[in-house]
């Protein structure tokens, strides 16, 4: 249970960031002014995200505990094993999950913390004095290297919430024969229209279909 509702706060978590995240196809002035409300939060806005840092921390330490759990009601492994039910996500939700991690720790430090881009230092405010997100995000994601990363931890969190999305629902004993099917089909197409919507944005960078309001 206590994975199933750390999960439903990650999900919600990431539903919201990537509707903020798209408005960068409405224009500059909508992902800057959407970034300077977050700011004006202040002290409220650090307490979010330390309340987000320690669900994730307790949803991956309760996750690996009943891993290990698992192994030890059977330390002998099948001499041969045939998955009936087991999707390839569903047996690897903690590796998964410790490789998302570590792409939430460097999308922190490229985007929130800065320290990945020298380049971002030297961006102007735009003409309403705010940091100009909207250049940010285009030249960070012109580098290939960085884009190619971005979309492979994205694949990972689509394949972990492929299964997690719908398994919650499982965890908290809102399923039945009939539903947890359609639960099944609907946590895949939910999870793969985020991949989908997350990588819109640095496949357009790339693309030149998005370009920096301000040249460096």
């Amino acid at each position: 249970m206590i994975v199933a509702i750390t999960g439903i706060i990650l999900i919600l978590f990431v539903i919201g960031h990537l509707l903020g995240n798209l408005q960068i196809f409405i224009g500059p002035d909508w992902i800057n002014a959407y970034s300077r409300h977050l700011h004006d939060l202040g002290p409220l806005l650090w307490l979010i995200r330390l309340f987000l840092l320690a669900t994730v921390i307790v949803h991956i330490y309760v996750t690996i505990q009943l891993a290990i759990e698992n192994r030890r009601a059977r330390p002998e492994r099948y001499i041969d094993r045939q998955y009936v039910k087991a999707t390839f996500a569903s047996r690897h939700m903690v590796m998964s999950g410790l490789i998302v991690l570590a792409f939430i720790i460097y999308h922190l430090a490229h985007f929130t913390v800065r320290v990945t881009d020298r380049r971002f230092g030297l961006l102007k405010p735009d003409p309403l004095e705010r940091y100009d997100v909207y250049s940010m995000m285009v030249y960070g994601f012109q580098n290939y290297y960085v884009s190619s990363f971005y979309v492979l931890g994205l694949f990972l969190l689509a394949l972990h919430l492929s299964h997690g999305s719908s398994s919650f629902f499982q965890s908290l004993g809102l399923n039945d024969r009939k539903l947890t099917p359609r639960l099944a089909v609907g946590g895949r197409i939910f999870a793969w229209l985020l991949f989908v919507g997350y990588t819109s944005i640095p496949v357009a960078i790339l693309l030149g279909l998005i370009k920096p309001a301000q040249q460096l």
